[in-house]
């Protein structure tokens, strides 16, 4: 069977590498589990350990080889997407440059089979627009990643970024949203992350998606495509809720109406949890996910068997939905001339 993995994450050992030579934070130090620690700032919990199947994408396509299928996958960021905006306006652009490269290498040595998603350093909306189109028409990317916060203005519902809201849309690309691990830290820290990581990313990722919705972006820009992973938190279980104590914000529409434009993944171990996002969203609204290598993909398809599919159904989930809502081609040959040299040395 043919599948594409939409929600799969492999990270170049260089950006790190870098990081581990800043003296201020955000930093990373290597670990003893062959990753790194990254430190967002002084204190901080340090929930974005990673370890070394992270950083093998040989290794990480060869483990997909062995699941008995064809898997081609999209590399989006995840929750160190953040990192990008919490340097300063020119050093995150430039890292953010040096991982888009990195991420357009992948594509050109697995073309067909792997695409991947862009940085965008969003603390300077200029600048963000700026590196979107490099990544796009340059590097030949595929998709931008949106944290759920950015840097210091937090918020990614702020005003001064209805510009790039409105620039991707004009794009038409898929705005990849995912949890940060940042804001919530005080109040779900302690447990070796085990509160954080299991209901944290659920909780941060509902409420940016939310402050999409409310603050009028999804209303304003009907055609921006949002990618909600994790089978879209919390919300389609509480979509009632959402409707009926959000009156205040005024919009033209239920809440309801806008979320069920947003596209999520099968990232959740229960299969209920899996049906009751294909019943919320709608077939043609969810795409085959792992998370991996957060989440071992054999799970989730031994998961996705419970669940009773028509073929045709299993086939937009596994293959067909992220061609079309991801807009996937086979890859073409892309201009290889360089942007301005990132100084990250």
């Amino acid at each position: 069977m043919h599948i594409i993995d939409s929600h799969f994450h492999w990270w170049p050992r260089s950006i790190f590498d870098e990081l581990c030579r800043r003296k201020k934070y955000p930093r990373a130090e290597v670990n003893r589990h062959g990753g790194y620690n990254y430190m967002r700032r002084a204190g901080s919990g340090q929930h974005l350990n990673s370890w070394t199947e992270w950083f093998d994408l040989d290794k990480q396509l060869e483990y997909m080889d062995g699941l008995g299928h064809e898997v081609d996958v999209v590399c989006s960021i995840g929750p160190f997407s953040v990192s990008f905006s919490d340097m300063p306006v020119e050093e995150g652009r430039d890292y953010a440059i040096a991982w888009n490269e990195e991420m357009a290498g992948a594509q050109r040595k697995y073309p067909g089979r792997l695409w991947a998603s862009a940085a965008v350093p969003l603390q300077d909306t200029r600048v963000a627009i700026e590196v979107v189109d490099d990544a796009v028409n340059r590097l030949g990317l595929v998709g931008v990643n949106l944290p759920g916060s950015v840097g210091d203005d937090a918020r990614i519902d702020s005003e001064r970024l209805e510009p790039f809201y409105a620039h991707v849309e004009k794009l038409g690309l898929p705005v990849f949203l995912h949890p940060t691990d940042v804001i919530f830290q005080d109040i779900l820290d302690g447990y070796d992350g085990a509160l954080h990581l299991s209901l944290g990313r659920v909780i941060e990722v509902s409420v940016a998606a939310m402050r999409l919705i409310l603050s009028g972006i999804m209303e304003r820009h009907p055609k921006l495509k949002i990618v909600m992973s994790h089978t879209g938190g919390s919300l389609p279980y509480q979509a009632g809720r959402m409707d009926k104590n959000s009156k205040a914000a005024k919009l033209a529409k239920p809440v309801t109406s806008y979320m069920k434009r947003m596209f999520t993944d099968t990232v959740s171990p229960h299969s209920a949890g899996i049906k009751f996002a294909i019943d919320y969203f709608g077939i043609d609204h969810v795409m085959y996910g792992t998370d991996y290598p957060c989440w071992d993909p054999a799970a989730c398809l031994k998961l996705l068997d419970e669940i009773d599919l028509s073929d045709a159904d299993k086939h937009k989930l596994l293959y067909a939905n992220a061609r079309r809502i991801l807009n996937l081609r086979d890859r073409q040959p892309v201009k290889t001339e360089r942007a301005p040299q990132p100084a990250l040395a």
